[in-house]
C-alpha cells in the first residue's frame, strides 16, 4: 500500500470534486454543497493553492484539503492573517482509517513552515481536537463581541501567537455563495438521494451552540 501526498493538479479538479460530494452528501442536511464551494475556491484571491492537497492511495485520489486565508481583528483595529481550511473530504469508505487526519496533519507542518501563526475553523471538535485544536474561548476568539460559537476551534502553529489580545474571526468571503448557482453546478454529477441521518442533528446542534 502507497500513500502519497501532494499538490492538487489541474486534471484533479473533477476527482476532487466527485469525492467531496461523497464525503458529505447527506452528512450535515439533506444533500451537500461542499463539492461546489470546492469548485469556486479556487479562483478566489484568499485561497492557498500552496496547500491545496490530495492524498494518493496507491495511485487513486481519496482525500483532499483545501486552504484560504482568513482575518483575526483586535480590539485595537489591528488584525491577523490567519488560515482557515475546508472543505477536508475524504471518500467514505476510508473514512474513520486516519487518512484525513494524515493529510490535515501534513498540511499544517506545511502552514506552519509557510509562516502562518494560526488556523481557525469550524468544525465538530471531536474530529479536530485530537490535532491540537482547542475551544475558541480558551484564545479569546469570538465571531462577535463576547460571542464564543462551540464549533469555533483554533490552533496555533507558533506557541502565542494569539496571546494577550482579544480577537473577532473575519472568515474569507471565498465561502459565500449562490444556493441557486450550488444546484445548478450540482446537475453536472450523478444524482444522489437527499435523505435524513443522525449526523445532521448532531451539525445542527453544534452549530447553534455558544458558550458563555
Amino acid at each position: 500500500m502507497s500513500i502519497t501526498i501532494e499538490n492538487e493538479r489541474p486534471e484533479d479538479f473533477r476527482i476532487v470534486e466527485e469525492l467531496t460530494k461523497h464525503a458529505f452528501w447527506n452528512l450535515n442536511v439533506p444533500g451537500c454543497t461542499e463539492h461546489y464551494i470546492a469548485h469556486i475556491l479556487r479562483s478566489h484571491a484568499d485561497f492557498v493553492p500552496e496547500l491545496d492537497y490530495v492524498l494518493k492511495l496507491d495511485g487513486q485520489i481519496i482525500a483532499n484539503i483545501m486552504y484560504t486565508k482568513s482575518r483575526l481583528a483586535d480590539e485595537n483595529g489591528g488584525e491577523k492573517a490567519v488560515l482557515t481550511f475546508g472543505p477536508l473530504s475524504v471518500l467514505p469508505e476510508y473514512q474513520r482509517q486516519g487518512y484525513g487526519k494524515r493529510l490535515l496533519e501534513y498540511s499544517l507542518e506545511k502552514a506552519k513552515a509557510l509562516g502562518y501563526e494560526a488556523v481557525v475553523i469550524f468544525g465538530n471538535p471531536e474530529n479536530y481536537v485530537t490535532s491540537g485544536f482547542k475551544s475558541c474561548k480558551k484564545y479569546n476568539v469570538a465571531i462577535s463581541e463576547g460571542v464564543y460559537p462551540v464549533p469555533l476551534l483554533v490552533k496555533e502553529l507558533h506557541e502565542g501567537a494569539l496571546a494577550g489580545k482579544c480577537w473577532i474571526y473575519r472568515e474569507s468571503a471565498a465561502y459565500d455563495f449562490d444556493p441557486n448557482a450550488a444546484e445548478e453546478f450540482d446537475k453536472d454529477f450523478p444524482q444522489m438521494e437527499r435523505e435524513y441521518r443522525p449526523s445532521q442533528e448532531l451539525f445542527y446542534i453544534y452549530s447553534n451552540s455558544k458558550m458563555n
